[in-house]
């Protein structure tokens, strides 16, 4: 039989591909000798038939997001249509079938067929029905994967799929959505991305982000006239005498990340002499200065360099006995410079002008 061929029976126009397989059983081996034209007619609507249910379970394979299965369930589709002509409405029906099963029940796994949809090439034929469909599940789809995603805590995936509709969509009603969905997921991966920058093996160790700091815009701003809460990393001699009010827990609720280096002389306080019995006079005079400590504070919000300063501690000068620290057996007299000798409430002012500035 050569030519275009159309379905024998007309149950083949009502799609019904069960049906249209009941008639065939009915026809005898009679009626196959008598009518070979219809007998080969019968025989291609046997086999789209068969083509459809094997299609039609990849189809539903592919509702799992198997896109393996969704290309071998269109190839079968493709094949009824090309080399089977007059079952359109079965293909069709079967098409159906398939789109009406959409949405999953998964957001992210409808988001993958719909994108696999979205991508496949229009040809003027009956499953160029899926471009009208796919962009009507696709945004619902990829806002509710990116909110799903969000809940895991896959922030990078949950910011693509929110830019994806924003990107294909531009002006649909799940935009502000989305943009909102990028914001949440952008701040996020900035705060996880801050939180790995300061890792460290103790508190008195300087993490990385004291040389590569990094923004995390959900942080508040720094201000004057409040308490800016701060991480502190580095020497601990002066900043843990720091009230608890003044610390914060974690990047997610820090204003400073301050970066603090071992204490140096500040400032000349007051000179005052000590016994030496090395000294030709019999004394030796020791200059108290200030604790000046190297710090280094940064605005979490913004990453911000907001500070490079050494902060000066005042303290207590010239005790009656001076207590010192011996390297050698013979004792050389006291050092030639000293620091002060702070109290809380003198680190604490030291601090203030950074942490609590008025």
């Amino acid at each position: 039989v050569t030519g275009v061929q159309t379905c024998a029976l007309p149950i083949c126009r009502a799609g019904d591909c069960g049906r249209a397989l009941t008639l065939v059983d009915g026809l005898g081996a009679g009626h196959r000798v008598a009518d070979a034209p219809l007998a080969a007619r019968v025989e291609d609507t046997e086999r789209a038939c068969q083509l459809l249910r094997t299609a039609t379970d990849d189809l539903t394979a592919g509702l799992t997001g198997d896109t393996a299965a969704l290309r071998a369930g269109f190839d079968r589709l493709g094949t009824v249509l090309a080399e089977l002509p007059g079952h359109q409405e079965m293909v069709r029906a079967a098409l159906e079938t398939f789109l009406d099963s959409l949405p999953t029940g998964d957001p992210c796994v409808t988001a993958t067929i719909t994108d696999w949809l979205g991508e496949r090439p229009a040809d003027g034929g009956v499953l160029d029905r899926v471009g009208e469909v796919a962009p009507w599940h696709a945004p619902p789809a990829l806002v509710g994967c990116g909110d799903a995603l969000i809940a895991a805590g896959d922030w990078p995936r949950a910011r693509a799929r929110y830019q994806q509709l924003l990107a294909q969509y531009p002006g649909h009603a799940y935009a502000g959505k989305a943009r909102a969905g990028v914001d949440r997921a952008s701040r996020a991966i900035e705060l996880a991305n801050v939180r790995e920058l300061l890792e460290t093996s103790s508190a008195t160790t300087q993490p990385e982000y004291c040389d590569k700091p990094a923004p995390y815009r959900g942080a508040a701003p720094y201000r004057r006239g409040r308490v800016n809460r701060a991480l502190l990393f580095g020497d601990d001699e002066y900043t843990s005498k720091l009230p608890a009010s003044w610390r914060a827990r974690d990047a997610a609720d820090a204003v400073l990340v301050i970066c603090v280096d071992e204490a140096e002389f500040g400032d000349r306080v007051r000179t005052c002499p000590y016994e030496s019995k090395l000294s030709i006079m019999g004394y030796r005079d020791v200059t108290f200065r200030k604790v000046a400590i190297p710090v280094r504070a940064y605005e979490v919000r913004t990453g911000r360099l907001v500070a490079d300063t050494k902060l000066q501690i005042s303290g207590k000068s010239c005790p009656a006995v001076l207590k010192y620290t011996r390297y050698l057996v013979a004792d050389l007299g006291p050092p030639s410079e000293v620091h002060v000798t702070p109290s809380t409430s003198n680190v604490h002012a030291a601090f203030r002008s950074l942490i609590a500035p008025r």
